[in-house]
Order: C-alpha cells, then structure tokens, then sequence
C-alpha cells in the first residue's frame, strides 16, 4: 500500500472513531434502575437525528405543568416500526414509560430528562416502542 492509501485509510478510521464517540451510551445518561411512568399531553414531536424526542406536559395534583423531554429512537428506527413525525399530535393524551437520566437535572429548556421504553395512545396503541438503551445491546 502507498503513503498516501494507508493516509487515507487511517483518516477514514480517525473519522468513523470520532462519529462513534460523539454518539453518547445510554448507560453514560440514563439509569436503567430508575424507572418511570408519567400521563400527559404531548407539547412537542421533535423528528431529529441522534434520536427522536417527544416533549410531554404532566399536571401534577395541583395543577402545576411540569414537561418532560423523552429521548427515543431514531427517527430511521422509529420509521422502520411504521412511525412517522405524524404518528403523535400535540395535545394528545399519552402514557410514556421510562428511564430518568442520571443528573436528574432539567435540560437547558427547563423540562425534565428521560430515555422513553414505550409510549401508549389514549386508544391503548403502542407508539415509539424501544429506547436508545436497545442501541447499547
């Protein structure tokens, strides 16, 4: 092989190293021990690449919303099991089974962190089924 071939070579190694880095473990974010269940009405369907997001406001027993930012599949993944951007509407009453993330700690927009395993429609329809914890495997 020549100087600049095994170059190339290294630099397409250092590029895909760096890509695989850069894509956080569930494991480093989210507690598999500590999980969730919360009902709400979806704010927000956020299609975007590492993961899919879907933002879900809780009212608690007084009436004080709290939102919560769930991190799912990949909007590739979630399409392959038949999901689409369109699959949740805002305002939609849903049910979101989780993991919290292991600060515990808001995101910068103020809603509470989690790693979705499962959200449920009102109508007991399974969406976003799997959790980012499913790439760790």
């Amino acid at each position: 092989m020549t100087k600049s071939g095994a170059g190339l070579v290294a630099a397409v190694i250092l590029l895909t190293a760096s890509s695989a880095l850069a894509h956080h473990s569930f494991a480093a974010e989210y507690d598999s021990n500590k999980q969730i269940t919360v009902k709400g009405a979806v704010a927000k369907v956020a299609w975007v690449n590492p993961h899919a997001y879907v933002f879900v406001d809780v009212k608690d027993e007084s009436g004080k919303v709290t939102t919560w930012a769930f991190e799912s599949l990949s909007p590739n993944a979630l399409a392959r099991q038949g999901w689409s951007r369109d699959s949740l509407t805002v305002g939609e009453q849903v049910t979101v089974q989780g993991y919290l993330a292991k600060d515990g700690k808001p995101l910068s927009d103020g809603s509470m962190h989690a790693n979705s395993k499962l959200i449920t429609k009102a109508d007991g329809r399974k969406v976003f089924v799997g959790s980012s914890a499913d790439d760790a495997k």
